[in-house]
């Protein structure tokens, strides 16, 4: 099982891969929402904020106020960040839990 630490990396380099996205994709498909994402059986909570498209201020805490929030297990999402666990796939067999607007989903799925 993944630790907190290998979490938050993971999240970090997402946040790397998303500022990573072409430009033009970016802005057509560009969020400015809030995020939190717990990991289930860590109990371990991340929020930060998706700022045209970028994910910044990452932070170890909860944020229930959130616009987006997800929740997985660490080891989805470490699938998931790197690639081996295809995030749709991941949400319709509940391996991904997304609490959003479908838009900001649409969106969102559109950039990853």
């Amino acid at each position: 099982m993944p630790t907190v630490q290998e979490c938050e990396t993971a999240l970090r380099g997402l946040a790397g891969r998303l500022s990573d996205v072409e430009p033009g994709l970016r802005e057509r498909h560009a969020l400015d929402r809030t995020l939190s994402c717990h990991v289930i059986d860590l109990e371990a909570d991340f929020s930060g904020r998706i700022d045209n498209g970028e994910l910044v201020d990452l932070q170890t805490r909860a944020d229930p106020d959130a616009q987006v929030r997800i929740s997985l297990t660490s080891d989805d999402l470490l699938a998931l960040t790197e690639g081996r666990l295809n995030i749709g796939a991941a949400w319709a067999t509940g391996r991904l839990r997304i609490d959003a607007s479908v838009f900001d989903l649409l969106k969102l799925w559109s950039l990853l």
